[in-house]
């Protein structure tokens, strides 16, 4: 199997992308669609993360990282069949394929900042080594509608052909460094956590889908009201580049007796022996969320 034929068992196709779309993802590297997922699926992945969130706690989102101040959940296509939709979410699944080619699920995780937190800094999710080396496409399941008064996400139009920045240090794989290049380096904020000159929020309604390219730099904003703003990322990573989250690591029976060939294709679970039986195991401490150490980032 491979992407083209795991997405059209799946009913996905490039050309679900409208003119509009394909042009903002090139040009502004991203794009926002509505109403991809209905008020009862939003509500049933809404009522999971809470679920989740009560058990796991201040460990929330331990398999990759934790953050203080905001809630974050990891690993969930193996704690609920909730979000098994989520590998049907066509927008992201299509602007992956078009931008990498053959792909796989990088992780699902979920996250929502508490009142007065969230502010991060303005970063890049994957490192690159040339213009055209697109390793990964993230994107924001709304689970709350996302306002400006609730913590929205700032992105930075077309940053994503600047050389990336503050990359969190899970990510960097086998770089050590990052290289600024000329044209970026006058662009690069003293402060990466202050607004930046044209930054964008992206705000949405519940059940609303923004797919960003990778290299786009972003970041969370401060969540002044305290409402929820419960967001799933869906990270598409190219198909040679690790997972941020090994699922063959973390499978669970249920999950792999659930899916069929084409999500098991695309969360690279094909042929895989469950790993896990029950609820995953809680740790005693875990990673904090953290970009790239400033010796391996040249500015």
């Amino acid at each position: 199997m491979n992407t083209a034929e795991a997405l059209a068992e799946l009913g996905i196709s490039v050309d679900i992308l409208t003119d509009e779309q394909r042009r903002s993802f090139d040009e502004q590297g991203f794009f926002i669609v509505e109403n991809v997922f209905s008020p009862a699926e939003v509500a049933e992945m809404r009522d999971e993360v809470d679920r989740l969130s009560a058990i796991e706690g201040e460990f929330g989102g331990h398999e990759v990282h934790i953050e203080p101040g905001a809630s974050r959940l990891s690993n969930l296509f193996n704690k609920s069949a909730a979000f098994d939709r989520c590998l049907t979410c066509a927008p992201t699944l299509a602007a992956a394929h078009l931008l990498l080619g053959e792909i796989h699920v990088g992780s699902l995780n979920e996250r929502s900042p508490g009142k007065g937190t969230g502010q991060q800094h303005l970063h890049s999710d994957l490192p690159r080594v040339h213009a055209t080396d697109w390793r990964g496409v993230n994107s924001m399941v709304m689970l709350d509608d996302m306002t400006e008064e609730n913590g929205p996400t700032r992105v930075v139009p077309g940053s994503h052909k600047w050389s990336p920045i503050n990359v969190p240090d899970i990510n960097m794989n086998e770089l050590k460094t990052i290289e600024v290049d000329a044209a970026t380096l006058p662009k690069v904020p003293q402060d990466p956590i202050a607004t930046y000159p044209g930054e964008f929020h992206v705000t949405g309604k519940a059940g609303s889908v923004a797919v960003i390219n990778a290299c786009l730099w972003h970041g969370g904003t401060t969540n002044f009201s305290g409402k929820p703003r419960r967001v799933l990322h869906l990270f598409i990573g190219r198909r040679d580049i690790p997972q941020q989250l090994v699922e063959r690591d973390h499978v669970t029976p249920e999950l792999l007796e659930r899916t069929n060939a084409a999500q098991r294709y695309l969360l690279d679970i094909e042929g895989a022996e469950p790993k896990v039986t029950g609820y995953p195991p809680m740790p005693k401490e875990a990673r904090k969320w953290a970009i790239a150490e400033t010796p391996g980032t040249k500015y």
